[in-house]
């Protein structure tokens, strides 16, 4: 039993299922909680499915809702496969939102398909152009990524802050005492297509054909074989000619690429206009932070991470359906998403060790093979 717990296969597909593990854990320590709050888990959860899968239109959301955590996610397994980590997905998507809807505000006499297509394109570049800011930092001037994003993340907060409540204001809010910090409606012209009664939109479409696209390039083109070859080792990358600090940068203006495309698609597929409270989450709904876990969810791999979005989408569907039909509070449901957020993070770190532990001892096997009969005296021949 022990040697087939050890052997290869059985070793990958525990790592490959971690991450189940890692939320299964995260549904049971809720459900203690649940418990402790006098509420039958057995109920809470059926809510939880009912919210996410019960009906076409709940799936349709969940599909809705794990649309910018999939356009996240592939941009984040470009980037963390790059080695660099990229926490600023929640800033990226607000500057790709922020792009998209000046074009959809101008361009007011083009076409819609064609100001559709020239508004995916600026919140891509945007989203380039704001994670390509700490890339170059990173790759030029050494300067840590994970502290570049998170404050480029508040940069963008304040710049739609202002923007919102000064030169895009709605004209309608500027003339009211309330001035709510959002932008004029879209033409309806300028919609993406939906899945009528539903709110499934075109973008879940994109991000699909995206994250296919996103992994042959990783793993089908020399630019994705530079981008993981100077992550797994920049020494042996530049020692082969490889420009290292290129890469470093390409992988997050790709990161940030994707962030801003998601946050295109929240403006023409969802909102219709750009909308907060005054924070990050109040536009993005936290998506540049669940796409990470939805990533690390899919291994880091662009195909794996389409179910790990629509799971995540699930559970965020699901548990505002809980908070209204058991009538748990607001804060168990945020308290339940940051368990699996912790426990999913949790289960890529022991991935990880695992994968080096087999690293190395396939390379003491290598150094130490057995040794041969035919050379040993015949002393130690004897049995």
């Amino acid at each position: 039993m022990r040697k087939v717990l050890q052997s290869d296969w059985v070793s990958r597909l525990i790592d490959a299922l971690l991450p189940v593990f890692a939320t299964l854990a995260a549904l049971v320590l809720g459900a203690v909680m649940l418990l402790f709050l006098k509420v039958n888990p057995i109920e809470a959860y059926k809510a939880l499915w009912d919210g996410a899968f019960g009906s076409s239109n709940a799936f349709a959301e969940t599909l809705v809702k794990a649309t910018p955590l999939l356009l996240i996610a592939i941009g984040i397994c470009i980037s963390f496969r790059g080695d660099v980590i990229n926490i600023g997905g929640e800033g990226q998507m607000i500057i790709g939102a922020i792009f998209a809807t000046w074009v959809g505000l101008t361009l007011t006499s083009l076409p819609g398909w064609l100001v559709i297509t020239l508004a995916m394109l600026a919140g891509f570049l945007g989203g380039a152009i704001w994670g390509g800011i700490p890339g170059v930092l990173k790759a030029y001037f050494r300067v840590n990524e994970i502290l570049s994003t998170v404050m480029m993340n508040a940069i963008a907060v304040q710049l739609m802050n202002f923007l919102l409540r000064g030169p895009m204001i709605d004209p309608s809010q500027a003339e009211l005492a309330s001035k709510i910090p959002q932008t004029a409606r879209l033409l309806d012209i300028f919609r993406l297509p939906r899945l009528v009664p539903t709110r499934l939109h075109l973008g879940a479409l994109i991000a699909v054909v995206l994250a296919i696209l996103v992994y042959i390039l990783l793993w089908r083109t020399t630019l994705g074989y530079r981008i993981r070859a100077v992550g797994q080792s920049p020494h042996a990358s530049r020692y082969a000619g490889i420009k290292v600090p290129r890469y470093i940068v390409l992988a997050l203006l790709f990161s940030g690429a994707f962030a801003g495309l998601a946050g295109a698609t929240q403006v023409f597929g969802v909102n219709f206009r750009m909308i907060t409270d005054g924070s990050s989450s109040g536009f993005t709904g936290s998506a540049g932070f669940n796409g990470i876990v939805a990533a690390l969810f899919g291994q880091l791999h662009p195909l794996w991470s389409i179910p790990a979005s629509v799971l995540f989408g699930a559970l965020l569907v699901g548990a505002n359906s809980m908070q209204r039909v058991v009538q748990v509070p607001s804060a168990f449901v945020t308290a339940l998403n940051g368990l699996v957020v912790v426990f999913v993070v949790s289960s890529e770190i022991l991935r990880r060790r695992r994968q080096r532990r087999r690293l190395a001892a396939a390379g003491q096997d290598e150094e130490s093979p057995p040794p041969d009969k035919e050379k040993l005296p015949q002393a130690e021949r004897v049995t």
